[in-house]
C-alpha cells in the first residue's frame, strides 16, 4: 500500500494531535484518525490518564468515535492514521471493526525507547493462559457454553 500526499496530510493531523496530547498534558503522545473518501470521520488522542481508563488509548478514542458516527461497528473502506505503530490492544481493535488499512508514524521500537514498551505484551499472548503474569483459569465452561448456544441459534444474530 503506497502512501499519498493525502495519507501524508492525514498522517500529520494524528502526529499533531499526539504532540498537542502531550503539550496541554492530557495524555500520552498517541493519537489516530479515522478517515473514509477523503473526509474526515474521527479523530482521537489518548486519554488513559485523564480518564483513568487503561483502554483509552487513541486509537481505540477513534475507532469509538468514528463507529457512532456511522452508527455501525464495521468501519470498512475507512483508513486509520495513528501516530504510533499500535499495540496488541489497538491492533485487535483495528481487526475486529474491519478497518480497511491503516499508516502509522513512530514504530513498536521507537515507542519502547520512549518508555512505552509493548514486547512484554506480545510474549504473553504467545504463553499458555495459565502461564502469563496475570494467569487465566477456565470457570463454569459448561454453563458459560449456554451463552453461545443460545448466540448460534438466534435470529437476532450479527456476525463479526
Amino acid at each position: 500500500m503506497k502512501p499519498d500526499q493525502h495519507d501524508t496530510q492525514w498522517m500529520r493531523r494524528a502526529i499533531y494531535l499526539a504532540s498537542e496530547n502531550v503539550r496541554t498534558g492530557t495524555g500520552g503522545p498517541f493519537a489516530a484518525v479515522i478517515v473514509r473518501d477523503g473526509e474526515l470521520v474521527a479523530e482521537g488522542a489518548n486519554q488513559v490518564l485523564a480518564t483513568h481508563d487503561p483502554t483509552a488509548h487513541g486509537e481505540i478514542v477513534a475507532i469509538r468515535k468514528a463507529c457512532r458516527a456511522l452508527g455501525n461497528f464495521r468501519l470498512e473502506g475507512c483508513t486509520l492514521y495513528s501516530s504510533a505503530e499500535p499495540c496488541p490492544m489497538c491492533l485487535a481493535a483495528i481487526s475486529w471493526a474491519h478497518l480497511s488499512r491503516f499508516f502509522y508514524g513512530n514504530t513498536a521500537q521507537d515507542a519502547a525507547e520512549a518508555g512505552f514498551d509493548d514486547a512484554r505484551l506480545y510474549r504473553e499472548a504467545r504463553l499458555p493462559a495459565a502461564e502469563r503474569a496475570i494467569p487465566g483459569t477456565p470457570l463454569l465452561r459448561e454453563e458459560a457454553g449456554a451463552s453461545f448456544a443460545l448466540w448460534r441459534q438466534s435470529p437476532l444474530r450479527v456476525d463479526y
